[in-house]
Formats: C-alpha cells, sequence, structure tokens
C-alpha cells in the first residue's frame, strides 16, 4: 500500500461475511483476522478507518411479512470483537449511506474505526449502482479493497466505487495482495512435478478450472461427486451416485485433452458408498466404476486416499478446490482429511500448497493444519474464477 495514509479516512472494504450461531457469536473469525493487518496498519499510520461489508444474504432471505430480517443480518454483532482486537474506538452505524453515515464518517478523528452496516440491505449493492457507490465513495478520502472473497462480484461496494478515486487515492490491502501473489504463484511460475487437486459436486462447475489446469499441471486428481460423471464417461457402473449426463460428453472430451498434453488425471479406485444419502447411511466400499444399483459413492475410498496422498507427497506444487467426499457427514470425510494430512505433509516437505473453497479450508481449520499449508485462501469462488484466468471485477477496478 503505497498511499500516505495520515490524516486521511481510508474506505476499506473488507468481507467480514464470517458465521454466526444463534446467539450471534462468531464461530469462525478467519475473514476478520486476515483483514485485520490492513486495518492496523492505516491506523498506525495516522489514518481512520471506514470498514464496509455485507453478511449473508439478507434480501433472499427475507421475514415472511418482506421485511429484512435486521437482527440476523446485521453487522452489529461484530462491534465487540473489533474492539478487542483491534483495542481502539470502534463506532456503528445503522446504515452504509446517507445522513448518518456521512456525519460518523466525518467525525472520525485519527486512530478511530467506523463499520458501516450490512451493505446488502440496500438491492443497488448487488446490482452495482453507480448511484449508490457514489454515496459510499463520499465517506472516504482513499479507497482500499481488501476483501479477496468478493473480488469476482462487480458490486457498487467491490467494484463500482473504485472509480470516485483517483489512482494514486486507491489501493489493494494486504490480504488481496497476498491472495494475488500467491494465486499468480501458481498460475505463472509454479515449481514441478505441479498437482492440482478438484472436488466438488458438478463438472459443470469446474470444468473451465480442469482445462486451465491442463496448460501447467503434472498431474490432476478429481474426487467428489464429479467424478462420477467421470466414470460414467469411461462407461463404468455407478449406482445411484449423483452425476450430470449432459455433462459426460464434457468429461470424455477432457480426458482426451489430457492424455493429449500429457497430464495424469487420477479417478479415485475406490469409492466409500452409502445406500442413500444420510450420515446414518449403510456402508460399503466398492471400485469407483463397480457400484452396485441402490448405492452412491460419498467419498473416496482407502485406496484412492492412498494413492492420491502418494502423487501428492511428490509434489513441489499443490493447489485444492473442493471436497473429496460429504464432508459435512462424518462418515464420508476421511477422503478429504486425508489430502489435507497429505498435503500438510508436502509442505512441510518443501512443497508449496494454496488450498481455497468451503469444505478444503474448513477440512484444514479442522485438523487445525491451515499453519501448515503454504496459503489457505479467503475466496473459494473467487479463487475459483481466478484459476480460471478470469479478470475479477474488483481487481480490475484498482488496476485501472
Amino acid at each position: 500500500m503505497n498511499i500516505n495514509f495520515k490524516g486521511k479516512r481510508a474506505l476499506i472494504r473488507v468481507d467480514f461475511n464470517v458465521p454466526l450461531d444463534q446467539e450471534y457469536r462468531i464461530t469462525d473469525d478467519t475473514r476478520i483476522r486476515e483483514a485485520l493487518p490492513t486495518i492496523r496498519y492505516i491506523l498506525d499510520a495516522g489514518g481512520s478507518v471506514i470498514l464496509m461489508s455485507h453478511l449473508g444474504r439478507p434480501l433472499q432471505k427475507l421475514n415472511a411479512d418482506g421485511s429484512i430480517n435486521r437482527e440476523k443480518f446485521t453487522l452489529k454483532h461484530l462491534v465487540a470483537y473489533l474492539r478487542r482486537k483491534l483495542k481502539t474506538r470502534v463506532y456503528f452505524v445503522d446504515d452504509c449511506v446517507g445522513k448518518k453515515a456521512r456525519a460518523k464518517a466525518a467525525a472520525l478523528q485519527p486512530g478511530q474505526v467506523l463499520l458501516l452496516e450490512n451493505t446488502r440491505f440496500h438491492p443497488e449493492e448487488e446490482k452495482g449502482d453507480p448511484e449508490f457507490a457514489r454515496q459510499l465513495a463520499q465517506l472516504g478520502d482513499v479507497y482500499v479493497n481488501d476483501a479477496f472473497g468478493t473480488a469476482h462480484r462487480a458490486h457498487a461496494s467491490t467494484a463500482v466505487v473504485a472509480q470516485y478515486f483517483s489512482p494514486e487515492n486507491k489501493c489493494f490491502g494486504f490480504l488481496m495482495q497476498r491472495e494475488i501473489e500467491n494465486a499468480d504463484r501458481v498460475l505463472k511460475d509454479p515449481a514441478h512435478p505441479v498437482t492440482c487437486i478438484v472436488g466438488g459436486a458438478k463438472v459443470s462447475d469446474k470444468i473451465v478450472l480442469l482445462e486451465r489446469f491442463l496448460q501447467f499441471a503434472d498431474a490432476i486428481v478429481i474426487g467428489g461427486a464429479m467424478a462420477y460423471t467421470f466414470f460414467l464417461a469411461k462407461r463404468g457402473a455407478v449406482g445411484k451416485s449423483l452425476v450430470e449426463p449432459d455433462r459426460v460428453k464434457s468429461a470424455r472430451e477432457f480426458l482426451k485433452k489430457a492424455k493429449a498434453s500429457g497430464v495424469k488425471v487420477m479417478l479415485p479406485k475406490d469409492s466409500v458408498c452409502g445406500d442413500r444419502f444420510a450420515a446414518d447411511a449403510a456402508i460399503q466400499v466398492h471400485r469407483s466404476d463397480q457400484i452396485p444399483d441402490g448405492w452412491m459413492g460419498l467419498d473416496i475410498g482407502p485406496s484412492a486416499s492412498k494413492s492420491f496422498a502418494r502423487v501428492i507427497r511428490q509434489s513441489k506444487t499443490i493447489v485444492w478446490n473442493g471436497p473429496m467426499g460429504v464432508f459435512e457427514m462424518a462418515p464420508f470425510a476421511e477422503g478429504t482429511k486425508a489430502i489435507a494430512r497429505a498435503v500438510a505433509r508436502a509442505t512441510a516437505k518443501g512443497a508449496f500448497s494454496m488450498v481455497g473453497g468451503g469444505d478444503s479450508v474448513a477440512a484444514v481449520n479442522q485438523l487445525k493444519l491451515a499453519k501448515k499449508i503454504s496459503f489457505v485462501s479467503t475466496g473459494g469462488g473467487a479463487m475459483l474464477e481466478y484459476l480460471e484466468g478470469r479478470e475479477l471485477p474488483g481487481i480490475a477496478a484498482i488496476r485501472s
């Protein structure tokens, strides 16, 4: 950050979209913790900070009478946490635009923090409305985007607001810089062998990413329900596993491209199968291409876990996006955990590892392995799109 923040009000877009329990206590503070270095730097430099973020999808989850559930989605729940962590005055205003917000922002003194109300209480936010963005911009002297998790959204507070600041008065925060630098390390200058691990439910969600990986990967490991569409493409028997019949052709074409490119594609040799999609389902282990009728693959099996781990441990660069099974159900979480451990072991041996995507990150955190991974991304969707080679609006708005 090459801005002199002394005496300036820094309008920072952060990603404070954190999970809360029924008492509105934060259950995972990762996203807030990752933004603290940027906030502290500006405060220490003699500036004041105005924080804007969204929390959840309040306009998609309205009360029965059509009103916004303000108690559930208000950012006020985060104020006490921020005061503790920042050890300074943290004020809150119950809107993000309008007279009250302008007055509170204008009254801020160096070293103080103002948290604005949820930007998504206004439909103009997700529409990328220029007038709404202009009103947000009025609150600060400089704009800092430190919300990688929303960088792929062309929303008012993530992208459009930047156009109201001159190039010398807008920049990335430390978190955004790290996210971009680490993703670029994978895309532009990876040490080989490179192993890309892709999981999740749908081939349709990941086919662009998989094809991008063909450009630099030595091995691509595929797990999760999407693997069964590939087995279908290879004319295997997948029982009642989740598949996308309309993506079988795409899967078959991808396998051909991989073979032509000399990239090794690894599918799970075996699967932990259930007789239904439930945590208390009956369980059997079958070859992934010989799953009987009435059974569905819900996790990679023990042989797959071992062969995947072997390749991962031999890698110098590892990127992982997506779970190997139904990670939220304990009986089908072991495959994802095995991958997390293998990535950590490879990192300990000198590999560079980057993990992103909800369940992948959850597995790493659950096993307390986050510090044993080179970089854990805060933005699953944004990381996915950046790795696919797309230009993210939140990044382009600062660079323009």
